[in-house]
């Protein structure tokens, strides 16, 4: 039985880098580099990024697939995707380049980077008063893996941290809101708002005009999540206007971001052409790999995504 790679080799390191970093942690599991399928009833594993599934085989034997995609959403609304469970692949306690990520743009916002070096273009001494970390409120949208580690920085540093989730949950490590009944709330006490929601039929678009509206006057907004969750529309509006100060965006849509767009140009935005993270082939083949491992031990993925709610 073997596993089959698509399209990782094409990204992230080389086609032998996989072979060899799999041959070090699972040595007796064949490794194939797609398009080179061999016979498809060996194929136990699928691991990939941004696969076409209709080129794709079918895989009798198929066990479990691995994605390294952004988000699950166009995978699982495939009409062609294996019936088998799906796992994403990140590192359990986050990424620590997403963590330095989101920490950066929170800091530069907080300390009103993009202000000072506009002054600096106009040879201004600008000197304003400075807002303490513990008078600036942080919060997060979506709070899995990847918003814990940057939000206990922060939390770390002084500054007032909060999460807003989908559905309740237990006591966290910062105070959490949930639901949309609870998003005025949590948006109404956020200065800075941090993006590292799931795209799904119910956040496509949830900063809008209305959200907008609902934030504090200046606050501001860095999006590490989908490009469409934003409306850019709204959120060149809300700038306009000062409602909203800045906003730092990694993720867009589409991408890479046409050059007429006009978020290239604007002065309160920063575009950052979905550069958040980069892991390596070692990170991913040791998550594949502790995945196995627990299946053949007769256990579940260990980050199996619901198909029902899209991440």
């Amino acid at each position: 039985m073997a596993l089959l790679i698509i399209n990782l080799d094409k990204v992230i390191g080389t086609a032998q880098a996989w072979r060899d970093t799999f041959k070090a942690q699972i040595p007796d599991l064949p490794i194939r580099i797609w398009p080179d399928v061999g016979e498809a009833k060996d194929i136990e594993y699928l691991a990939f990024m941004h696969p076409d599934f209709d080129q794709l085989p079918a895989f009798p034997n198929l066990k479990a697939m691995f994605s390294r995609s952004a988000g699950v959403e166009g995978i699982v609304e495939h009409p062609k995707v294996p019936k088998v469970p799906l796992g994403k692949v990140e590192p359990p306690g986050g990424d620590p380049m997403m963590t330095e990520y989101v920490v950066m743009h929170v800091l530069r916002f907080h300390r009103d980077m993009p202000a000072y070096q506009a002054a600096q273009a106009k040879r201004e001494w600008r000197r304003v008063p400075i807002i303490r970390p513990d008078q600036r409120r942080v919060g997060f949208l979506g709070f899995g893996m990847m918003a814990k580690a940057p939000a206990l920085v922060l939390q770390s540093l002084g500054f007032n941290v909060s999460a807003w989730v989908r559905s309740p949950r237990p006591a966290a490590v910062v105070p959490t809101f949930h639901g949309r009944d609870q998003l005025p709330a949590f948006l109404g006490q956020t200065d800075i708002a941090v993006c590292l929601l799931p795209l799904t039929p119910e956040t496509e678009g949830i900063f809008c005009a209305r959200t907008f509206a609902m934030m504090p006057r200046g606050a501001m907004l860095v999006n590490v999540g989908r490009g469409r969750h934003v409306v850019d529309k709204d959120l060149i509006a809300a700038l306009d206007s000062g409602q909203l100060s800045y906003a730092a965006l990694d993720a867009l849509w589409p991408e890479p971001l046409p050059p007429e767009n006009p978020l290239w140009l604007h002065p309160k935005v920063t575009v950052m052409p979905h550069v958040a993270r980069r892991p390596t082939v070692a990170q991913l083949v040791t998550e594949v790999a502790a995945n196995i491992r627990s299946l053949k031990a007769g256990g579940r993925l260990l980050q199996e995504v619901d198909v029902t709610r899209g991440y």
